[in-house]
């Protein structure tokens, strides 16, 4: 069939759908969004009240702590924002109040306020946690199942996100740090904006993606009232669920900090997300999808570690590189935020490499599997805190550490991440179940939150045992992690039932009919 009689949402351009790019532009303009209000969230909470752009003039332990909180929250709030989508919406509708729900929020955050800010995390918050399942699964659904180019476009996709990222960091971290937090804020969300309209722009490319659930899809129940129901049938399930809700009131009444009752909340939340994927467990007709979904499980435990150790970037890393880095170059201070954008720029100029490594890699025979390379990723990753340990050893000798530790450091950082998150992402479209592929992709994100919290945490420990014992533990922790999943990889590999086996490209002809039956089916 000609590219010419080929309908909009069946059109390719440079080997991948056209909606691949529609997705990546609204993604693009979200992460600037986000990664702005990031760059400038903790610097502007530890910045004194009497500098000539004033911050808030907290503590760093008490700026770590919003910090581990917030991220967290944005993440976790994408399991509600998965149910919604597989249950209401559909995934085109949740992107859609996603976006203008963040729209609101860094709009608000513009003014100065102490309630505009709380108000303003609020809502991007519950916007982050509707738009960024959903449009994932969607990019997964542009791909038939068997199709080796899914790796390779949320590669694309993940250029995307890190794309938005480098121009956040470089031009919201300096409108932030040299003109105004707030500005910097408001910036924000002007760029959410454009991402709105380009995502409304394109829908006529997304007719075949992520369209509202039918009443067959709607038959897959997940609703609080089935889960307890459940619950009560299962006695093993509900002891472990009101087991974790017990340390969750004990976690309140013990825990010292005004975020003790944060936790109990944390926990009953968790208690519940146990319930759900024991239920659905349950639910699978076949040992095959069992199998599969415990595999599923298991990366996203190894998710947790990875985002743990690599978030520090927002939080600890961050304040480490305002108040302990010399960042003086040709007699300029470069902004501190500005070195996050490192991340977001090694990611441009690696992502398609480090994609076709492993895609001639596994042409060749040779061991390319998701496992595998996740736990590769999270190993490279941790070596990079080899070069924070340097830092550390540095700034304990001399008062000052060089800017090249950072530099290296977000090197291995990216490299790592390029091995394990956009393969993560692809890995869970691969295995998760059908009906509940939204909600999958929520518990990922929510890994990831998960991720961010314990980072927090980490990052707060650095005031007691200070950032060269916080570096080495990380570099440990993180190697010694990925060899053991390296040592289960042939086991965990035979749960998958060969999901990722005889992967190959496929063209536009043999699309068009997975296409076209699934929008029929929508």
């Amino acid at each position: 069939m000609s590219a010419t009689t080929l309908k909009p949402h069946q059109r390719e351009l440079w080997g991948h759908p056209v909606g691949l790019y529609i997705l990546f532009f609204t993604e693009m303009w979200e992460r600037f969004s986000y990664y702005g209000m990031r760059a400038l969230l903790t610097l502007y909470l530890v910045e004194k009240t009497t500098a000539d752009n004033p911050g808030l003039g907290w503590l760093d332990s008490e700026s770590i702590m919003l910090y581990g909180w917030y991220t967290m929250l944005v993440y976790v709030m994408s399991i509600p924002g998965g149910m919604i989508a597989d249950k209401f919406l559909g995934q085109k509708k949740a992107v859609l109040y996603g976006a203008l729900i963040l729209v609101a929020g860094h709009g608000i955050l513009a003014f100065e306020p102490m309630w505009a800010f709380y108000t303003g995390l609020g809502l991007i918050v519950l916007g982050v946690g509707l738009l960024k399942p959903n449009i994932s699964t969607m990019v997964g659904g542009l791909y038939k199942q068997g199709d080796i180019r899914r790796d390779k476009g949320f590669s694309i996709f993940y250029i995307g996100i890190n794309l938005g990222s480098l121009l956040a960091t470089f031009i919201v971290g300096y409108v932030g740090e040299k003109i105004g937090w707030h500005y910097g804020f408001g910036l924000a969300g002007i760029a959410m904006l454009f991402g709105l309209m380009v995502y409304m722009y394109g829908q006529k490319f997304l007719i075949n993606v992520g369209n509202k659930p039918t009443e067959e899809d709607k038959k897959t129940d997940v609703s609080l009232g089935k889960l307890f129901g459940d619950l009560m049938k299962s006695p093993l399930n509900l002891v472990i669920v009101l087991l974790i809700i017990g340390y969750a009131f004990y976690a309140g009444f013990s825990y010292d900090g005004i975020d003790s009752w944060g936790y109990t909340a944390l926990y009953i939340f968790i208690a519940l997300v146990a319930g759900v994927m024991m239920m659905i467990y349950k639910n699978l007709e076949t040992q095959v999808s069992r199998d599969r979904y415990l595999v599923l499980l298991l990366s996203f435990l190894i998710v947790i570690v990875f985002w743990g150790a690599f978030e520090q970037a927002g939080g600890l890393m961050s304040i480490y590189t305002k108040t302990k880095t010399d960042r003086t170059l040709f007699g300029w201070d470069i902004p501190a935020t500005w070195f996050q954008g490192l991340n977001a720029g090694f990611i441009i100029i690696f992502a398609t490499i480090v994609a076709g490594y492993w895609a001639k890699r596994k042409l060749k025979g040779k061991e390319a599997s998701s496992l595998f390379k996740m736990a590769v990723g999270t190993m490279i990753m941790g070596l990079g805190f080899v070069f924070m340990i340097f830092a550390a050893s540095e700034y304990n000798a001399n008062g000052s550490s060089g800017m090249q530790w950072l530099v290296l450091a977000y090197l291995f950082h990216t490299i790592g991440e390029l091995c394990s998150s956009p393969v993560a992402l692809s890995f869970i479209t691969k295995l998760a179940p059908v009906k509940y592929a939204s909600l999958m992709m929520g518990v990922y994100f929510a890994a990831t939150g998960l991720g961010n919290k314990v980072a927090g945490v980490i990052g707060e420990s650095a005031s007691e045992f200070g950032e060269y014992a916080i570096f080495s533990g990380i570099t440990i922790f993180t190697v010694l992690f990925g060899l053991l999943v390296i040592l289960l990889l042939k086991p965990l590999k035979r749960l998958t039932h060969g999901a990722e086996d005889n992967e190959r490209e496929i063209s536009s002809d043999e699309t068009e009919g997975f296409e076209l039956a699934d929008s029929e089916a929508n």
